[in-house]
């Protein structure tokens, strides 16, 4: 349990460093003489660097222990933080978030593969939930915890604080995570075009892929919705949803060892369900929030359950190159689900976004019900 919590930990700190610049876009346009836009793009770069690396960087390191991997990860996310604290221009800054993305595609290619060969196989649904969980705590607390602390002390205490967390976890990784057993982490190794062509892997990505890209459809342009909607309290329905994602989590950890592929596709017919509802009424207050909390809760869940289906399609040995297979569709889907909601808020109005997202979305459960992907 105490690795998986670091493991969790590690994810926190992933995504707590991903995002934090888009909730102190203000203070850091200011303080660095950009638009807020260019601030955006640190986000951007984030997102891209990561997606380029996952799968070169992790074919690269597989044959190495994981635990100094990960502790090594750790401490370039330490070195790095600390460097946006005290960078000096944009362009430091903006060098610094690439090196980031390179090693958040690292790590995050390593985290589910590593939960899953630290417990037995029919633990593992629940060893992946308990990692993924760090995601959830980051949405619900890292980021406004970052931004409440960059109020107090400035946003580059938030960075530094961040730089601190990385490198106690660095640490605690090195001396407390379990090491592998021999016999999953040496062996042959197959290259990553045969992970990738193994039964079910294929499926586990393109439903991956589409529930991504419909998500951010929704999520990215959430407050033009809400204003179509009438409903101005943006923040209340973003902490519905965050606060809905912790129980789809919890969800998702007591289905993914017993009746996988029946959760995910139930979690998906609930999203479709979810945009659906927002489509039709989303302009009556008690329909969009039930519709934002099962959203919420659909959503946490899905990651677990996508992980759990992709491990057991790749095996064990083969989780780390699998997962970074993954790790780039996340990225991927996210860059295509923003671009996308662009286009149909551009061309057709924040009233059709539930339906574009919805649309995508019922793809993916199709593709789910038609595909035996475990």
């Amino acid at each position: 349990m105490w690795g998986l919590l670091l493991l969790s930990a590690a994810a926190f700190t992933d995504v707590t460093t991903d995002l934090l610049p888009a909730g102190l876009l203000p203070q850091m346009s200011g303080a660095l003489r950009v638009s807020p836009a260019r601030i955006g793009l640190l986000v951007t770069a984030f997102a891209i660097a990561s997606a380029c690396a996952a799968i070169p960087v992790t074919a690269l390191l597989r044959g190495l222990p994981r635990r100094p991997v990960l502790a090594g990860a750790l401490a370039g996310f330490a070195l790095f933080d600390a460097v946006t604290a005290i960078a000096p221009s944009y362009l430091v800054m903006f060098a610094a978030r690439l090196f980031l993305g390179v090693l958040g595609g690292t790590l995050w290619s390593l985290l589910a593969g590593t939960a899953a060969r630290m417990v037995p196989a029919e633990r593992r649904g629940r060893a992946i939930a308990i990692v993924l969980g760090g995601i959830t705590a980051a949405l619900c607390l890292g980021i406004p915890a970052g931004t409440a602390l960059a109020g107090a002390v400035g946003w580059r205490g938030s960075f530094a604080v961040l730089a601190a967390l990385a490198l106690v976890l660095a640490i605690l990784v090195r001396l407390l995570l379990p090491p592998l057993s021999p016999d999953e982490s040496g062996g042959a190794r197959p290259p990553v075009r045969r992970v990738a062509a193994m039964p079910g892997v294929a499926a586990v990505l393109t439903i991956t892929l589409l529930l991504l890209t419909g998500h951010q459809v929704m999520y990215t342009y959430i407050a033009p919705f809400l204003r179509y909607a009438g409903f101005g309290r943006t923040g209340l329905v973003l902490l519905v949803f965050g606060a809905a994602t912790v129980a789809g989590i919890a969800v998702a950890g007591a289905l993914a060892d017993r009746r996988l592929q029946r959760a995910l596709a139930g979690t998906l017919a609930v999203l479709c369900l979810a945009m659906g509802a927002l489509g039709l009424a989303g302009r009556v207050p008690a329909v969009l929030l039930v519709a934002v909390a099962l959203w919420g809760a659909a959503y946490g869940a899905a990651p677990t359950l996508l992980q759990t289906a992709l491990i057991r399609a790749s095996g064990a040995a083969s989780a780390d190159v699998a997962t970074s297979l993954q790790t780039t569709i996340y990225n991927l889907g996210i860059a295509a689900g923003s671009l996308a909601g662009g286009l149909v808020l551009g061309g057709l109005g924040a009233r059709a976004l539930p339906w574009a997202a919805g649309l995508l979305i019922a793809i993916a459960l199709t593709a789910t019900r038609r595909t035996q992907i475990i």
